[in-house]
């Protein structure tokens, strides 16, 4: 059964990215430049970002059924972004985050209700953590002949843009505010 917990920073900023109502932090148990047990400096993670029409809490329950690990869940009505969001949306998931010792996937609900879930843009490759120089530098390289959604700049939560790169792959990219 998953862990059900109250949203965190961390959590809101990527689930917000998917929900266009502004992203969410780096993985858990992830903090940008800090350094692990080793002494390594920790950088920018990349991890697939999965978006479901509604099904996110079944799909990811499931995924955990497989992989095992640990699964953070978190509904809109649970979330800081719950009075930014209207009544149909909130019992959709706007924050999942499997982590097992073999993989990590974070996901949400489609929650974007300007924009159109097609085939292609409901998995994504997302770049959390690290310092913003470092996704700036990563964001203007894969602008080239890209269509930017979501400029990267700083929001209330840190940093978070988007775009769909000239091969037609989705990627958010988002880094804490502190981190320049």
């Amino acid at each position: 059964m998953p862990k059900i917990c109250p949203i965190t920073r961390r959590q809101f900023v990527a689930s917000a990215a998917a929900a266009a109502v502004l992203s969410r932090t780096a993985a858990h148990g992830r903090t940008p430049n800090r350094t692990n047990p080793k002494g390594a400096t920790l950088m920018t993670n990349l991890m697939p970002y999965l978006l479901f029409d509604g099904t996110c809490r079944e799909a990811m329950e499931f995924y955990h059924s497989v992989f095992g690990g640990e699964l953070h869940m978190t509904r809109v009505s649970d979330s800081p972004a719950k009075t930014q969001m209207p009544a149909f949306q909130q019992n959709k998931t706007i924050n999942a985050h499997l982590k097992s010792n073999s993989i990590e996937i974070s996901a949400s609900d489609w929650l974007m209700p300007d924009r159109t879930a097609v085939r292609g843009n409901t998995v994504c490759l997302f770049l959390s953590g690290g310092t913003f120089p470092e996704l700036q530098v990563l964001f203007d390289k894969l602008s080239d002949g890209a269509h930017v959604t979501d400029p990267l700049k700083e929001v209330f939560f840190g940093y978070y843009g988007a775009l769909n790169d000239k091969y037609g792959i989705r990627w958010m990219f988002q880094a804490n505010r502190g981190q320049a």
